[in-house]
């Protein structure tokens, strides 16, 4: 019989999720969760050890690396070179996106350009004379873009504002670059020091270092 109540399928009963109101308290912890912890807590083993246990501790109820630790990871080769693999990487994104930045002006460029009216008119006095220049004037102050379907004007529209996102990402990672290699710099040898704002001779945002001449043997 207990092989036959256990073929019938049976309704799954579900536990109450947390309420809407009490969602900031994170999850509602079930009955099926306790069980497993007492399970896990019968099975422990008294010698469990792992070095987790002496390199964090507990900061808000929530595991945390002992910032000494975290310090003492790595040498200063070792974070001159990470550092120096991430300014490559860095380094090749810009010149890729430069390279799509140029692709894209080029062809947007080559669509907004007019086409230069070759045709000759002859008048046959002054006052038609100015008549045609008029309506010339007129007629190439209008932008081939108005003439443009409209199917065909939201793609360059949204060409245009994918131009503009690519400049800014540029700009974003020439600076991040340009600060990468700075730190870089930084961490190597020798005495240096930050330049005050009279010394600068070009005006900028960013800090200025100076190094000390040695001489090399």
């Amino acid at each position: 019989m207990s092989s036959l109540r256990n073929a019938v399928s049976r309704k799954a009963h579900k536990e109450r999720a947390q309420p809407h109101d009490r969602r900031k308290y994170g999850l509602l912890e079930k009955h099926k969760d306790y069980v497993k912890l007492k399970e896990k807590a019968a099975f422990r083993n008294p010698d469990e050890f792992y070095f987790k246990m002496i390199n964090t501790k507990v900061t808000d109820g929530v595991h945390r690396t002992r910032p000494e630790i975290l310090a003492n990871r790595y040498s200063q080769e070792e974070l001159m070179l990470m550092k120096t693999q991430d300014a490559g990487y860095i380094l090749q994104k810009v010149q890729s996106e430069r390279k799509k930045v140029e692709k894209l002006s080029s062809v947007l460029h080559s669509l907004d350009t007019d086409l230069k009216n070759k045709h000759i008119y002859f008048a046959e006095d002054r006052e038609e004379a100015k008549e045609l220049q008029s309506k010339a004037s007129q007629s190439s102050r209008k932008s081939t873009f108005d003439h443009v379907p409209g199917r065909i004007r939201r793609k360059m529209e949204g060409s245009y504002r994918e131009l503009e996102e690519r400049k800014k990402r540029v700009n974003h990672l020439g600076k991040l670059y340009s600060d990468m290699v700075l730190q870089k710099e930084l961490q190597k040898k020798g005495r240096k020091r930050k330049l005050r704002e009279d010394e600068i001779i070009c005006p900028t945002t960013r800090p200025v270092y100076k190094w000390r001449s040695e001489r090399k043997r």
